[in-house]
């Protein structure tokens, strides 16, 4: 009877006594594969044992361990099977990295094996929780498993160099997110940073470069300052040995045969000119590369990889085979000589050859090879793995030949891209990929059929580096944008939904501050660009939780000892007129967000057009000569008219300077308030009904501008200017009623 009463009145201790107090669900980045929430949870405090069965899952334990310590200033004892609440058990039954984590009634288990029970201690860190009165985790059932198995972040430490420190700290936050591929760029026109004792010259020439380009990469101005760095291949162990123990396999890239400037630098002979070569001090795409016709260029190569591939115990080493001009190539001799004697019909499949001869030295090591999208041209390796960073054709193309390919498009993955204004951004490259264009990828095109989306093996994003110098800046570019990476690799198509990810992201940003990572503060929810047709419009802004915001509307400078916003307010431009917001977002530990603006623009519905075209499609007119302004485009006498469908520059992408003027009518079949938007490189301007409602103009990489006007249905004229001044050329036009889905402008342009 004494038993029984014992054990009710602790049972009702631990229901009652700590319950009281409410808790709440911490969100969980990458969202897992199930997730059932249940009543209540369990207490984490110094009377809680552990227990575990086996040594891999003893380090899970001492990793949780370590996180109390570090986060909570708790330590738990291990305990026997009998009198723990905190079970770590290793499980070789559930699948590769997968895991599941239970806490009910007053205990938790975790089971997996190896990766597994790293990956559920990640997701029970997470869960963690506090209040004032107790420690605790909600109770749950949680079975968890990866979508894909390869799920990689790439560093650029070619054009700037990063410390190990720092890499390891890299590594760490990829870990916690579940991320487990480091993809380590190594090699480049910029710099080489991984020590090879054969060649000497590689750490004494190859890593240094007299100064760095300053801005984009047309200002032509230099900081003056030598700058350099390697990594002695001790170092590289040690950070290989790091990545491990976290489970994430570092794949290295030595780059061949292009973007190879700063090799040739060290040793000229391996070049088709001899020289004399510098290590490149500005960024882009250099004509200096290996010479495919000279053996002594593979049997340098061969000696490289041979001191590298002990390095890296995984399968892969990555080989580049992007950008590589072959204007030498078709100038030099041997590489001449080496076509004629392979029966080869042109440069691109002189590529291949290399390629594929690099290739088969690595397969005859136990190494597969993985290559940027241009090792398709010319013919694929037999055994080689596509990434496909030229958007998604490269891997299409390459899962339609059965080989496996790992999705990185820069239309979706490129993390150096600009995540806001450029106006209130960091310096960057170009292109605009703000967090919800990231999160909205899908890695299995829908071109491809079942059996043809089994060669989709993962996703990667990318962190290039010519325009971000230090640690801050990757972590700025990085995160949060690589946590929605984490999950378009982890998650479940069917689980994917941006604004539960964006509300879990509160957590994940808290502890992305905790860790000392430099991540770019999220905008406001609720601030946007506005039209407004009435007098007034009510602004409710939501920072992430525990940030303040402070904003102006005079244009002045926010700062946080201005006005703080408190409550929703109300906004009144006179007609015709805009006013702006301008505001900070600033962090619990101090830390503040850059300026950012938004416009709210009080404007009359513009009346459409009298007329009721019926010819589908725009005039264009073409200019093949040089201009620095889209607007100047369409003055004077064209090369060439026509009609197309739509605003495509296809058909003019083999001119390399030229300016075009596209001019119809937009079908509006709804009145509304309608945002149009460019992305181009060089400029583009949108104008609608003789208004331009989109200056992305000047030159410039690949930028995303957008703008707004309230439109009444029927047909309104629309005009579309665009200058190419050289190098990339890219036009994409879109338009559609706000919030709403996009027109299909094939379908609603006439003329």
């Amino acid at each position: 009877m004494k038993r029984t009463l014992l054990f009710v009145s602790m049972a009702l201790a631990s229901i009652a006594g700590f319950a009281q107090p409410k808790v709440s669900r911490p969100g969980i980045i990458p969202e897992p594969q199930s997730v059932e929430p249940a009543e209540g949870h369990v207490a984490i405090n110094a009377r809680m044992k552990y227990f575990s069965n086996s040594e891999g899952a003893e380090r899970a334990a001492e990793l949780f361990n370590t996180f109390l310590e570090a986060n909570y200033k708790l330590r738990l004892e291990k305990g026997t099977m009998q009198n723990s609440t905190l079970i770590f058990s290793d499980d070789e039954m559930l699948p590769a990295e997968g895991y599941q984590l239970t806490a009910v009634r007053n205990k938790i288990v975790l089971q997996g094996h190896g990766a597994g029970l790293f990956y559920g201690v990640q997701t029970l860190q997470q869960l963690v929780a506090q209040t004032k009165q107790l420690t605790y985790v909600p109770a749950v059932t949680i079975k968890d498993a990866p979508r894909f198995a390869y799920r990689g972040l790439m560093l650029d430490v070619g054009r700037h160099f990063f410390s190990v420190a720092y890499v390891k700290q890299f590594i760490d936050v990829m870990a916690h997110y579940k991320l487990n591929r480091f993809h380590w760029h190594l090699t480049e026109d910029q710099g080489w940073r991984i020590e090879i004792k054969k060649y000497p010259k590689l750490q004494s020439v190859a890593s240094n470069r007299k100064e760095t380009m300053m801005g984009p990469y047309r200002d032509g101005k230099y900081d003056g300052k030598p700058y350099g760095g390697y990594y002695t291949q001790e170092e590289v162990k040690d950070i290989v040995k790091y990545a491990g123990e976290r489970f994430i396999t570092v794949v290295p890239e030595i780059e061949m045969p292009g973007h190879a400037q700063a090799a040739l630098a060290a040793y000229p002979n391996l070049g088709c000119t001899g020289g004399p070569y510098e290590v490149s001090t500005k960024w882009g795409v250099h004509k200096e590369v290996y010479c495919a016709g000279n053996d002594s260029v593979y049997a340098f190569l061969e000696d490289v990889l041979t001191e590298v591939m002990p390095l890296f115990p995984g399968q892969y080493v990555h080989i580049g085979g992007d950008e590589c001009p072959k204007d030498r190539w078709k100038e030099c001799p041997k590489c001449q000589a080496r076509m004629k004697a392979l029966g080869l019909k042109d440069e691109h499949e002189l590529q291949s050859y290399f390629i594929q001869r690099m290739e088969k030295f690595l397969n005859s090591k136990g190494k597969k090879i993985i290559g940027w999208d241009e090792i398709l041209e010319g013919g694929l390796a037999p055994d080689a793995t596509v990434m496909s960073w030229r958007g998604e054709a490269g891997g299409i193309a390459a899962a339609k030949q059965k080989h496996d390919v790992i999705m990185t498009p820069n239309t979706y993955l490129y993390l150096d891209y600009h995540q806001g204004n450029p106006a209130t951004e960091p310096l960057a490259i170009g292109g605009y990929l703000p967090l919800e264009k990231v999160y909205s990828y899908e890695p299995y095109p829908s071109s491809l059929n079942a059996e043809e989306q089994k060669y989709i093996k993962g996703v990667q994003g990318n962190v290039w580096t010519e325009y971000i110098p230090d640690a801050k800046g990757v972590d700025y570019f990085t995160y949060p944008r690589a946590l929605a990476l984490a999950e378009i690799g982890w998650s479940p198509a069917s689980k994917k939904d941006y604004a539960s990810f964006t509300s879990r992201l509160q957590s994940a940003l808290q502890d992305l501050d905790k860790r000392g990572v430099n991540f770019r503060i999220p905008e406001a929810a609720g601030a946007e660009d506005m039209v407004v047709s009435g007098p007034k419009t009510t602004v409710t802004l939501q920072p992430i939780p525990g940030a303040s915001i402070f904003y102006t509307l005079d244009g002045t400078q926010p700062s946080p000892n201005g006005k703080a916003y408190a409550a929703p307010f109300n906004i009144s431009p006179a007609q015709n007129e805009t006013v702006t917001l301008k505001y900070i977002v600033v962090l619990p530990s101090g830390r503040s967000s850059a300026v950012y603006s938004n416009t709210y623009t009080r404007k009359a519905f513009k009346n459409a057009q009298p007329v009721n075209p019926t010819r589908k499609g725009v005039q264009f007119s073409v200019y093949s000569k040089t201009f620095v302004q889209a607007k100047q485009t369409g003055a004077g006498t064209a090369d060439s008219t026509g009609t197309l469908p739509d605003f495509s520059i296809r058909p003019f992408m083999h001119r390399e300077k030229y300016g075009v003027s596209f001019e119809g009518y937009i079908r509006i079949d709804e009145s509304g308030l309608y945002e149009f938007r460019t992305n181009s490189d060089d400029g583009s301007v949108l104008a609608v009904d003789d208004e331009v409602i989109v200056d992305n103009d000047g030159e410039h990489g690949a930028v995303e501008k957008t703008g707004m006007i309230p439109l009444l249905k029927g047909f309104h004229k629309i005009r579309v200017q665009y200058f190419n001044a050289g190098g990339a050329q890219q036009l994409q036009v879109g338009a559609g009623l706000k919030g709403k889905q996009s027109i299909n402008l094939r379908n609603a342009l006439f003329h």
